[in-house]
């Protein structure tokens, strides 16, 4: 089962940033969309952001919009989450996922384990 890591949480103070990484480790992801979602434990999963294969397309949550930025390098295997203007409700596991398909339309894995951010002061 193709698998994606997720690294590069931690404990922020508000309005800092943080980047996140989500890599594939022994194959390529040159060819499938990359999404991210966040979780609170006891709430719904939200999904944040998306990226296509070729980046040229990238989707976000209203929520998310002008603060976080997804990317990718496809030569590293690498997808990226990079959060600006941090507040204490964007605490949460974040996780990402593979799609089955080029596109951001097409059906996705499962979320990863994910990686712990926390915005306090």
């Amino acid at each position: 089962q193709l698998q994606l890591v997720e690294s590069g949480g931690g404990l922020v103070q508000p309005g800092k940033s943080l980047r996140l990484s989500c890599s594939a480790y022994g194959f390529s992801v040159n060819s499938y969309a990359i999404a991210w979602s966040r979780q609170v434990p006891g709430k719904e999963r939200e999904e944040i952001s998306c990226i296509n294969y070729d980046s040229n397309q990238r989707n976000y949550a209203d929520f998310v919009k002008g603060r976080f930025t997804v990317s990718r390098d496809n030569a590293k295997a690498t997808a990226y989450l990079q959060m600006n203007n941090l507040k204490p409700e964007d605490t949460a596991v974040y996780s990402c996922a593979l799609g089955h398909g080029k596109y951001c339309e097409d059906p996705f894995g499962s979320w990863g384990q994910g990686t712990q951010v926390t915005v306090s002061s």
